[in-house]
Formats: structure tokens, sequence, C-alpha cells
């Protein structure tokens, strides 16, 4: 891992925000009131021409950015996820995904990671929810040199895009030399024994897991799974092929996000890899730091270990 600073993913969809809007004048973003956090700021300081504050109005969000989209503009929406999709996933659904949009939908501060919110603000449910949407493409990043290129890759992408960040701070795992490609997963460690595939903020816990294997003499490979929809079913199936045992690892409910994605993709192949998936047990979070909330769920890397143990030697 690298020596640099602490950011966060939102702060790199902030970053390239920007960068998409110096190069493609259609870009214009919309905010549901969260300017600063969502990090949509630098944006609206720069082209104040091309920003719109919605206000506390996330259905009313959806609505607008389908129409800018319709008049041929690439229109980013932001707030925090909690609220949108939560609060607008029916506008979502009938205005910009039926009739597919060029619509960027942004849900930030996701995930238990968000900490002393507490369990209203942190969507557990995001994933699932917009996955199961046709035509959306779905992209969890998992720092904010990859969340800085998954901003420029969907602001060429045509169609809907979900793009989930968070507010926590984790030292870098990619480089700006780090491939990026929507649909294609990310090996960030090779490994022959097992696998973790994660996404987002746990990417770094599951590179902590193969560490402390690897002082054990186990080799994991560590699977970087940006994207959730469309899933890069090349890279599990080799993962189900190549090694006995495959975790995901996701800050995000257990049941239709990343881990039952992976699922489908095994359950519909002849590969049987021993397979555990690692999220929040169907509880909602509480308020608390991201570290004593990541323990108390069992998604830090001495659980994932441990988990990993458990299906070597079953």
């Amino acid at each position: 891992m690298s020596d640099q600073k602490k950011q966060s993913t939102r702060d790199g969809f902030g970053q390239g925000l920007v960068e998409a809007a110096q190069k493609n004048p259609q870009i214009v973003g919309l905010c549901a009131d969260l300017t600063e956090s969502t990090r949509m700021e630098a944006f609206a300081k720069a082209f104040p021409e091309r920003f719109i504050e919605v206000g506390v109005a996330e259905q009313n969000l959806a609505g607008l950015a389908a129409g800018f989209a319709l008049a041929g503009k690439v229109p980013f929406a932001a707030s925090y996820a909690c609220f949108h999709p939560a609060n607008s996933w029916g506008v979502i659904r009938s205005s910009i995904c039926y009739s597919n949009l060029n619509v960027k939908i942004v849900g930030g501060h996701a995930g238990l990671v968000t900490g002393a919110d507490g369990a209203t603000h942190q969507s557990l449910e995001d994933i699932a929810t917009m996955r199961v949407l046709p035509n959306m493409t779905v992209i969890v990043p998992c720092d904010a040199e990859e969340a800085r290129k998954a901003t420029l890759a969907l602001a060429e992408h045509t169609g809907p895009v979900y793009l989930r960040t968070s507010k926590y701070d984790i030292l870098p795992l990619t480089t700006p030399e780090t491939p990026f490609q929507i649909g294609r997963a990310v090996t960030l460690q090779s490994g022959s024994d097992a696998t973790i595939i994660a996404c987002g903020s746990l990417v770094s816990e599951a590179l902590f897991a193969a560490q402390k294997l690897a002082q054990q003499n186990i080799s994991v490979r560590v699977i970087n799974m940006h994207t959730i929809k469309p899933l890069d079913w090349e890279a599990v199936l080799l993962a189900a092929r190549e090694t006995k045992a495959i975790i995901t690892l996701e800050d995000h409910q257990a049941v239709g996000g990343l881990g039952s994605a992976i699922a489908e993709v095994l359950a519909q192949s002849r590969l049987r890899p021993a397979f555990h998936s690692m999220g929040v047990a169907d509880s909602f979070g509480e308020s608390g730091t991201a570290a004593e909330l990541l323990e108390k769920h069992h998604l830090t890397a001495p659980h994932i270990v441990t988990q990993l143990d458990v299906l070597l030697h079953a």
C-alpha cells in the first residue's frame, strides 16, 4: 500500500467530476442540499451556471436529472445513499431506467463506515436495490483514485449508472496507472489457495487479511470487484477454478449485494468452491466509529482470516 495521505471515495468523485466537466460542457450537476458532503462543491464553484441545488427533495432530484438527460445533457445527481436512491427509487425506476436515460446517480455516505451518523444514514441496501433495475450499471470504487477514474469513465458511458461513495478515509490501494474499466475486476494480489472478492471500503480489509494469511503460508487472491453490474463473470469463474475457497466482503447487507451476485454466478456454473458471503447479517447499523461497527459486524481482517480458515479446513 502507498504512504500517501488518506482520502475517501467521495473525494475522488469530486475531483473526477471537475475533470470530466472540463472535457465535456454537457455535464451538469444536481444536488439535494448536501453539496459539501457529497464533494460536489468543487464542481459548483467551478461551473456555477451548470449546477442546480435542488434542496431536500430527492424524488425531484431524480426527475430533474431525467429531464436534463432528455435535453441532451449528462446529469450527475448526488445525495446521501440513504436518501438517493432510497427515497427516489421509484422515479429512478420509471423515469430513468425504463427510458434508459443517461443519468449518473451518486449515493454518498454509504455503509457502516458512515459511523456516528447512525443507522438512518448508513445505507446498507443500495447495491441490492440498484442492481436489480434493468439498464442500471452499479459501481463501488475502493479508493479515491479509483473513484476519480470511475467518474471519468461513467461520464463517457451512455446509460444509467449508480456510483456508490463513502466518507471513509483510507490509504490509496490503486495508482493512476492501475487500469479501470467498467465491468472488469482488478486483481490486486495473486493467490492460489483462496480468493477474497471485495468492493468499496472493505477492499483494504481484504488485503490486510491476505497479508495475515500469507504468514500462515496460505496464498490468497484479492479481487477488487468495483463493478457489481455488469459483473465480471470471467474473474469469478477463474477464481473458482484456480482456488479452493471464495469469500466475498462488503459494507452492505449480505443479502442482495456483491455476495449474492457472486453466488448467482457460481450457482449457474459447474464449479463448487467453498463459499461464504461476509456482509451485514440482516440488521441495521447504529452510532459508533467505523472501526467499532466493522468489528461488531465481523467485517475486519481477523474475522476474515477465521472464516477463510474454516472454509479451507471444512
